[in-house]
């Protein structure tokens, strides 16, 4: 888990819900899985960030992919999933769409503000680099 509740609290500036660490925990698999095993950085022995920049910037990463799932109340991504839904002998149509684009909504999705958290100034080409994946 890449943040605390104390954390989200100073970085998010509101009351951490009651099951945060599960939320956190939840937050840092998905963005491991969307976004931090496609970045370079230096790691420890347990595969986390050596640079004490990276992991405050992981932190508030993950704890703006809280507050974007709290906001949004789509954790699962399936708000729009489908066009209409009749739940008397289950009739889902599908998928979705935007009105604006026509195109499909829902899914889950990387939160804006958990990417800006990713490019900041402090992280520099020399620690960090955002989706830039190396073998040896």
């Amino acid at each position: 888990m890449y943040a605390t509740a104390a954390q989200y609290e100073a970085i998010i500036g509101q009351t951490a819900p009651a099951d945060i660490d599960a939320r956190l925990g939840r937050a840092s698999r998905f963005l491991d899985s969307r976004v931090f095993r496609l970045c370079w950085y230096d790691v420890d022995e347990d595969g986390l960030p050596t640079k004490q920049v990276v992991l405050d910037a992981f932190a508030a990463a993950v704890s703006a992919q809280v507050w974007e799932w709290n906001d949004t109340g789509d954790e699962l991504g399936t708000a729009g999933r489908y066009g209409s839904i009749k739940i008397g002998t289950l009739a889902l149509t599908g998928p979705g769409s935007s009105s604006a684009t026509g195109g499909p909504i829902g899914g889950r999705t990387v939160a804006d503000t958990a990417l800006e958290a990713l490019r900041t100034p402090d992280l520099t080409a020399d620690i960090f680099i955002l989706g830039w994946v190396t073998s040896w």
